[in-house]
């Protein structure tokens, strides 16, 4: 008896190690393959920052790639502090319904409750719960065509600020329309502050960052002194520059926070309990409302492999810095993307995460072409660089699209190469024709180059395609043109 017994608990202890080295080496093989998706991307220049990726609530894989500080030559690391752009505004939404909570605010209450001084033909129209889904009609102030050029290097306060940029007039009946509003979570920063009696960052900062000891989190001012902050980098050709001074002020409690990847881990941790919010106002906050959008975040499902998975997440984009945090909450899935090389497709990435997480194939992304076309465009000139271009097509290797495109025209605007930047951006127009955005560009390019008369063809060409265009309507106001004109 006691030999049989021996001999089964050796089998038995044998069974638990080789269970361990298996999963072990299951879990190794998905880092491996995370870290393989990234490189590539890194490689390519698509991606420069911090990966953290959790499988069932617990972190299977972090790490940072390229540089925090590219003057000083310092990595990026898990660790590393990014400004969060946009998926600031989901820290505001759960200020706001803590607040809630307290009975301190009211969803459907309208926001001249707690501004009173808000313009009131908007102010009673517009509620709480308007501004948390981008519901309100408010126009958005960074949606206006001179706010990067001539308003956001200036410092404004709160209110000063939502009484010159977020008091527009309507443009949609509150509640009827979904359009994505940086105004509206300005707004609900002030209404935080009037509430509290606190600024937003004190708010932030005591009813979440300091519960879950998200040390590394904060808000974001240019004059503070953060340790390990990443600087904020735009990709301009073949290389990078520093990107443009945005006074952290204006973004605001719609997107002025920073955190790291780890910060952002033990958030989604948090929001798997009760610690911050009750179950019933997380519901709430997860509702789909117009355009699947709750508070603060998107809200969608996606078909991987055989199964439907429900995903909560958001993106942000600010300067020099693109940010995405995605939630596979069936399984408690993290993938937490934070850069600081300007705008670029974290989507991509985090779908081949995914497709790791759940067993299924993996694309590695295509080489992009904006390296070589620069290069030929700028030094051999327009009709060398379109045959260049017309090779890499038929090549089929290389990927080609029009942000990319669009940012490459740019960069030889600012060379002063006009005539080679026209070249690319009437590609871009045959490439997308379908797209608004293109022939603004296109008409930009003609404007630099003094050639008014198709400067204003493909300004109209742009709003025929939208009509609410702010840099068209804009330019060619001052070319003294309406843009309905034939």
């Amino acid at each position: 008896m006691k030999s049989n017994l021996k001999r089964l608990l050796i089998v038995l202890c044998m069974a638990f190690i080789i269970t361990g080295i298996t999963v072990q080496a299951i879990e190794t093989d998905k880092a491996a393959a995370i870290d393989k998706i990234m490189t590539v991307y890194h490689d390519y220049g698509l991606f420069n920052g911090t990966v953290l990726v959790a499988e069932n609530g617990k972190i299977l894989f972090k790490k940072g790639y390229g540089l925090a500080n590219m003057e000083w030559e310092i990595p990026n690391t898990p660790d590393t502090k990014f400004r969060l752009a946009s998926v600031t505004k989901q820290f505001t939404a759960m200020v706001v319904l803590q607040l809630v909570e307290q009975g301190k605010v009211k969803l459907d209450a309208p926001l001249i409750t707690y501004l009173p001084d808000y313009r009131a033909d908007i102010g009673k129209q517009v509620t709480i719960h308007h501004l948390l889904t981008h519901t309100s009609g408010i126009p958005s102030y960074t949606s206006r065509p001179d706010f990067f050029k001539d308003i956001a290097r200036d410092p404004y306060e709160p209110l000063p600020f939502i009484r010159k940029f977020c008091s527009d007039d309507l443009e949609f009946k509150p509640g009827s329309q979904f359009k994505y509003n940086n105004s509206g979570y300005f707004i609900l920063g002030a209404i935080i502050e009037q509430v509290t009696g606190k600024s937003y960052a004190e708010a932030v900062q005591e009813q979440i960052f300091e519960p879950l000891g998200m040390d590394g989190s904060g808000y974001d001012l240019h004059a503070t002194i953060i340790p390990k902050r990443a600087a904020a980098y735009e990709k301009r050709g073949n290389g990078y520059v520093n990107a443009h001074y945005l006074d952290m002020r204006l973004p605001f409690a719609a997107g002025a926070l920073y955190s790291t990847v780890e910060d952002l881990y033990k958030w989604d941790r948090a929001l798997y309990t009760d610690e911050l919010l009750s179950p019933e106002l997380k519901k709430t906050m997860f509702t789909p409302h117009i355009k699947n959008y709750g508070y603060g975040w998107a809200i969608r499902s996606r078909k991987i492999g055989d199964r439907e998975v429900h995903i909560t997440g958001h993106g942000g984009g600010i300067n020099g810095f693109g940010t995405l945090i995605t939630r596979y909450v069936d399984d408690q899935h993290l993938v937490v993307l934070l850069n600081n090389t300007g705008s670029t497709k974290l989507g991509p990435m985090t779908g081949q995460i995914a497709n790791v997480l759940y067993g299924q194939p993996v694309t590695l992304p295509r080489k992009p072409a904006d390296t070589v076309l620069m290069k030929a465009f700028a030094e051999k000139g327009a009709a060398a660089g379109r045959k260049v271009f017309e090779q890499l097509k038929a090549d089929g290797g290389y990927d080609i699209n029009e942000r990319m495109l669009n940012n490459l025209g740019y960069a030889l605007l600012e060379q002063e190469k006009v005539d080679e930047a026209i070249a690319v951006f009437t590609i871009n127009t045959e490439l997308y024709p379908a797209s608004a955005n293109v022939w603004d560009s296109l008409a930009e390019a003609y404007l630099n180059k003094g050639d008014t008369e198709n400067a204003i063809r493909y300004y109209k060409k742009s709003l025929g395609l939208d009509a609410n265009n702010p840099n068209a309507i804009e330019q060619l106001k001052k070319l003294g043109i309406s843009w309905q004109e034939d």
